[in-house]
C-alpha cells in the first residue's frame, strides 16, 4: 500500500539517495515512471520524500538504476526505517569526513540554532582554530587533518548562500577564552566572530559566566521552509537526527533559558571585539596547536 506522509529525515535521505541513483543511470523521472508502470508523480512525491511506499517497489527502482551491492543494501536500510522519527547513525571509530544526512539537511535549511560550550561552533572556525582542534581530537588521523580542514572551510559558504539562512548561535564564554589554541590563533577567531556577529542573518550571542545554572550542552536545531525541524546531536563516534516534537519542544526550552541570560547582540559584539583585543596584546605562551 502506498500513501503520502510528512517527509522525515530518512525519508528525504531516501529520496535524495534515488535521485542521485536516477541521474547516474541516465534516467529522467519521467522514464523512471514509464519503466515501473507508475505515475510521473508518484515518483515525484517518492524523490521529494513524501510517499510511503513498499520496499519492494524500492528495489524494483534501485534494481531499474542498476544499484547493487552496499549501495543497495544501504538505501533498503533507510526505507525501511522511512518514517522513524531517531535517526541514530553509529560511525565506527570516529565522525565520517562528511556527513552526507548533515550536508543535505544544512543545504535546504531556512534557520539553524547553535550551543556552543566547549568549542567554538564549525561553521564559524578559522581555518587555524579548525585545524588545531582537530589534532587534538584523539579519534582523528592526522592524515585526514587537511582534508576535514577543507571540508568544514567549504561547508561555511551557507553564508554566503543567495537565500541566507538565519543563524542563531550562542557561545559560552569558556568556547573563546581557552587559550590552548595559541593567543593569536584565538585572538583571529574572535575577530572573524566579530565579522560574522554584524552580518543580518547571523546572530551571536555571548553566555557569560553567571550565577546559577543554564543546560549547556552542544546542540542544534535545523528548521526548514516546507518540512518539520531536526535536533541534531553528535558526539566522537556518533550523531543523531530527531524529529520528536516533544523532544524538540524541550530543548526550545533550553534555548530559551539560554535566550534569558545571554547579552543582547551588540553586547555580544562588544565583549568579542574587547577579548579578542585582549588575547592579541597579552603576553602568554607561543601559539600551540594544542587545546589547554
Amino acid at each position: 500500500m502506498a500513501f503520502d506522509l510528512d517527509p522525515t529525515v530518512r525519508s528525504r535521505e531516501l529520496g535524495l539517495r534515488l535521485s542521485t541513483a536516477m541521474r547516474a543511470a541516465g534516467f529522467s523521472a519521467n522514464e523512471i515512471a514509464r519503466k515501473l508502470g507508475w505515475s510521473p508523480s508518484r515518483v515525484s512525491r517518492l524523490l521529494s520524500g513524501k510517499r510511503g511506499v513498499r520496499l519492494i517497489d524500492i528495489a524494483a527502482f534501485l534494481a531499474v538504476c542498476d544499484i547493487i551491492g552496499d549501495e543497495r543494501g544501504a538505501v533498503l536500510e533507510i526505507a525501511e526505517h522511512a518514517w522513524e522519527t531517531l535517526w541514530w547513525q553509529q560511525c565506527g571509530s570516529r565522525l565520517p569526513e562528511r556527513s552526507h544526512t548533515l550536508s543535505f539537511l544544512e543545504d535546504t535549511s531556512s534557520a539553524m540554532i547553535h550551543t556552543g560550550y566547549g568549542m567554538v561552533p564549525a561553521l564559524l572556525q578559522t581555518e587555524s582554530y579548525m585545524r588545531a582542534s582537530l589534532r587534538a581530537l584523539p579519534t582523528i588521523p592526522e592524515e585526514e587533518v587537511d582534508s576535514r580542514v577543507a571540508h568544514g572551510l567549504a561547508r561555511q559558504e551557507i553564508f554566503d548562500r543567495d537565500r541566507p539562512v538565519r543563524f542563531r548561535f550562542f557561545l559560552h564564554e569558556y568556547a573563546m577564552t581557552r587559550t590552548g589554541h595559541g593567543r593569536r590563533a584565538m585572538s583571529e577567531q574572535l575577530h572573524h566572530l566579530v565579522r560574522m556577529a554584524v552580518r543580518p542573518h547571523v546572530e551571536v550571542r555571548v553566555v557569560a559566566e553567571a550565577p546559577g545554572s543554564v543546560p549547556f550542552e552542544p546542540f542544534r536545531i535545523i528548521e526548514f521552509a516546507e518540512f518539520n525541524p531536526v535536533l541534531y546531536l553528535e558526539d566522537l563516534t556518533w550523531v543523531a537526527f530527531i524529529e520528536r516534537a516533544d523532544t524538540l519542544n524541550s530543548y526550545r526550552r533550553v534555548v530559551a533559558e539560554i535566550d534569558a541570560v545571554a547579552l543582547d547582540r551588540a553586547a555580544s559584539r562588544d565583549w568579542l571585539a574587547t577579548t579578542a583585543a585582549d588575547l592579541a596584546s597579552a603576553s602568554g605562551r607561543p601559539d600551540a596547536d594544542a587545546i589547554g
